[in-house]
């Protein structure tokens, strides 16, 4: 064994799947509190110390019972807008969340899962102070599904709906600090079964999962999707390597914790059931032992979560495509820069402009994209800013008068930029745009008038005369053009 490259996965015994903890794009689970997170200062402070509670079985989790021995105090920060009684275990939950629920069946749907159309909401055990009640709610919504891959098919185990825990700020001695921001915030949970044969087809299962989670309403940016792989070899204990997201170093992570397993092997020393931080290096550190099922009891403050067949119908009748298939018909519509910035995260934005104006998809994809981000650079504000400002509202109303004639494409961009500059949609609208054929009547005139000057200078001129009435990159091809005829 010389190399990672020599590791014969069947040989080793090799088992691992797959855990992914996806945030949804709706309000919290269990209270009708935004999903929003917050950087100013909070408004109230809680502080609580936690104790350990039995599972199911009557045993207390050895995780737990770790966690616990710590002794340590947690500070939670809260604001009135973003939290309520719920949030901080003075209130029962709140009758769970019903777009959460649909978006998390129409993963399971896309995964091949059979929905359980009855489940008990439960209780999962967490000490670590992220939870303010000290447990996870958490419930089974589908099981049995696959993803179909080179290697053979690798089961869908379990898909579960459960709730975010609160977001660390700090440590200060023995407090530690929470945000409680993220508390709440629903969480589909996706666990494969042990079928995975090797890191590279691990790979391609946790991508495939990732098409379809970006296909649906999920949550976007860093902190939004956490991926855990489990791993085991030579029938020993299986270990968890939490934080595997970085789709460069996957395969090395994964081969790194299959080498580290395989010297504690060979040196007749047994592999420990823990979790593991995995690191950007692709190695990993001990982050405490396995947890069991002794952390998990019922939810008494809630019913049965029941599931209708016609539910279920109704989901499925509105199924989004995953984005694979998406990409491939914007392909025939847009250039491949166009599609990446599309797919980027203003695909629902551009379905519902195409639908105005489905004639001309490059320039609502470049409204959305390249105008608007061109537009930042030049005023040197934020994109999010812009995007704000120039919104899908706006867009549909130039849409819109571009389709019944009023308006035309060349004003776009000038109506972007007034608007920008504080003049109203309907000021910018009205504002009186040259003709082309002026513009390049005037240019011909200042070319003859002064034949020494240069590009740059005739666009001085230009803009100057006919200011607010013709873009720059307008102005410069025509002036380019001109020149080239003398």
């Amino acid at each position: 064994m010389n190399s990672q490259d020599e590791l014969d996965y069947s040989k080793i015994k090799f088992k691992s799947g797959l855990e992914i903890h996806q945030q949804l794009d709706s309000h919290k689970l269990f209270c009708d509190c935004p999903s929003l997170l917050r950087n100013d200062e909070p408004d109230f402070l809680v502080h609580r110390k936690l104790h350990v509670v039995a599972g199911e079985s009557g045993e207390i989790d050895v995780a737990v019972q770790y966690q616990s021995n710590l002794e340590k105090e947690f500070v939670y920060q809260g604001y009135n807008s973003n939290n309520c009684l719920v949030d901080i275990d003075e209130e029962p939950p709140h009758k769970i969340n019903e777009e959460a629920l649909r978006i998390a069946l129409q993963i399971a749907l896309l995964l091949n899962c059979k929905i359980i159309s009855a489940s008990q909401i439960m209780r999962k055990t967490v000490i670590n102070g992220s939870n303010t009640s000290g447990f996870q709610r958490t419930v089974l919504i589908a099981r049995d599904g696959y993803v179909e891959t080179i290697s053979g098919r690798v089961r869908i185990d379990t898909i579960c709906l459960e709730e975010d825990s609160a977001r660390e700020i700090k440590k200060e001695g023995n407090k530690v600090y929470y945000n409680l921001d993220r508390l709440g915030i629903p969480l589909v949970e996706i666990a494969t079964a042990p079928d995975i044969k090797n890191p590279r087809q691990a790979k391609e299962v946790a991508l495939h999962i990732g098409d379809v989670l970006r296909s649906c309403k999920v949550k976007r940016g860093i902190g939004t999707i956490r991926q855990d792989v489990n791993i085991s070899i030579l029938n020993g204990n299986r270990v968890e390597m939490k934080g595997v997201q970085n789709m460069k170093t996957f395969i090395e992570t994964v081969e790194n914790e299959v080498l580290r397993q395989k010297k504690l092997h060979d040196s007749k020393k047994p592999t420990r059931a823990e979790v593991r931080n995995s690191l950007p290096d692709g190695t990993s550190e001990f982050l405490r032992p396995m947890p069991g099922a002794d952390r998990m009891y019922p939810e008494t403050d809630l019913p049965l979560l029941k599931i209708s067949r016609n539910f279920i119908n109704d989901i499925k009748k509105d199924l989004p495509k995953l984005r694979r298939d998406i990409e491939g018909e914007l392909k025939d519509k847009l250039t491949p820069e166009l599609v990446k910035l599309i797919l980027g995260g203003h695909l629902e934005e551009f379905e519902v402009l195409l639908k105005i104006y489905p004639k001309d998809p490059p320039l609502i994809a470049k409204m959305l994209t390249v105008w608007r981000k061109e537009l930042a650079t030049k005023l040197k504000k934020d994109i999010g800013i812009v995007n704000e400002i120039i919104s899908i509202d706006i867009l549909e109303n130039l849409l819109e008068k571009i389709k019944k004639g009023k308006l035309n494409k060349r004003d776009i961009k000038p109506i972007f930029s007034d608007i920008m500059n504080g003049i109203s949609l309907e000021e910018a609208i009205n504002i009186e745009r040259a003709d082309i054929s002026e513009i390049e009547e005037k240019i011909m005139k200042l070319i003859k008038e002064k034949p020494e000057l240069n590009s740059n200078a005739y666009m001085g001129l230009v803009m100057k005369e006919f200011k607010g009435k013709i873009d720059g990159k307008t102005a410069m091809e025509i002036i380019g053009k001109i020149i080239k005829r003398k």
